[in-house]
């Protein structure tokens, strides 16, 4: 059981940091939440390190999908809703979510916050364009892998110095929009039409197989509810995934993630991502895996600073997180080589789902 303290806190800071400005349904959720030790008390069933608001947001969301016809599911627009937050919300989903209190929990001890945000993958062209493909690539924490399809989807950037810049397949059935600002004294990055791919290898605890029908809805409800387009993302990028579908294999981030690395052939640069998984695994414990690796890899990272960046490109006050607002989510591509971290550099800050990328100098 995780600390009841620890989950109020955790809303609470997700209600001021996280939601504003981005789901305004769960930024009036989470808030009440916070304050509500039945509702929050759900969300010890949760081991601490998966103990997260979006897990408790996730679970309602999968229990109003089986019930579209709740009056809560009028506040879903995910579920056809057109109500925004008012003083009937939280009474309709505090009744809802205490009155199916045993089936909350089952959800939160058993499941996993797996938001397949494919949208991240506009972030992650950038990084991978700087290496020389083909790539072998290694997801960590890949749930159904969907951001293994990268050099599938098309892309747009939009930007001030140059309009609007396009990459990937033209015909591409996935397109992802993405703004892309210069930070002082940054120049636009290079964006070459394609990024090869040789090899998709995704590694997870629980790799998400999207034939299956409760696993495809568990990651729709991970969605966030407000957000439709996200969720009609999701279904186009998991209709792609159908036909060129990478190898996933279960196993843990740290102790695994030499066994998944060998299914990398060995003719390819390894080129290992991680995007927003560093929250629930130690930074240092995957960094020093990352090393006892026996051949040289790429690391590309999108992850808060202190999670992940930190480890290998200390000392960035910059990109650390201030008292106010939420901390930078920082995109960084890290070389090791023979146990040594010989390069790492923050490329960017982000958005966290993939809708802006502010270039560093």
């Amino acid at each position: 059981m995780t600390d009841l303290d620890l989950v109020r806190d955790r809303l609470s800071r997700f209600a001021r940091l996280d939601a504003p400005g981005v789901s305004p349904l769960y930024e009036h959720l989470s808030a009440n939440a916070a304050l509500d030790d039945d509702v929050a008390g759900l969300l010890t069933a949760a081991p601490e390190p998966f103990a997260h608001p979006t897990l408790l947001l996730a679970a309602a969301h999968r229990l109003v999908q089986a019930e579209p016809v709740h009056p809560l599911a009028d506040y879903y627009p995910s579920l056809g809703g057109t109500y925004g937050a008012d003083e009937r919300t939280w009474p309709l989903f505090r009744s809802f979510v205490l009155e199916r209190a045993d089936r909350m929990r089952a959800l939160i001890s058993t499941r996993t916050t797996q938001t397949n945000e494919v949208r991240r993958a506009a972030l992650l062209y950038p990084a991978l364009a700087r290496i020389k493909g083909p790539l072998g690539l290694l997801e960590v924490g890949c749930s159904a892998g969907l951001l293994l399809g990268v050099d599938q989807y098309n892309y747009r950037y939009q930007t001030e110095q140059a309009g609007q810049l396009v990459a990937g397949p033209t015909k591409a059935a996935l397109g992802l929009h993405c703004a892309l600002e210069l930070a002082p004294g940054a120049v636009l990055p290079k964006l070459p039409k394609t990024v090869k791919v040789g090899a998709k290898i995704g590694l997870d605890v629980a790799p998400a197989d999207l034939s299956d029908e409760d696993t495809y809805a568990w990651l729709e409800a991970c969605v966030w509810a407000d957000q439709p387009e996200r969720l009609r993302l999701f279904g186009v990028a998991a209709g792609v995934q159908g036909k060129s579908r990478p190898e996933l294999v279960t196993g843990d981030a740290v102790a695994d993630l030499a066994k998944a690395a060998a299914l990398v052939p060995a003719d390819l640069p390894l080129v290992v991502v991680t995007s927003m998984v560093l929250e629930y695994v130690s930074g240092v414990e995957f960094v020093a895996a990352l090393r006892a690796l026996d051949r040289p890899a790429w690391w590309v990272s999108h992850e808060r600073y202190t999670a992940a960046l930190e480890h290998v490109l200390p000392g960035r006050a910059d990109l650390a997180p201030g008292a106010e607002g939420p901390e930078p989510i920082v995109l960084g591509l890290a070389r090791v080589e023979d146990g040594e971290v010989v390069s790492a550099q923050a490329l960017a800050t982000t958005a966290p789902h993939g809708q802006r990328l502010v270039w560093l100098a």
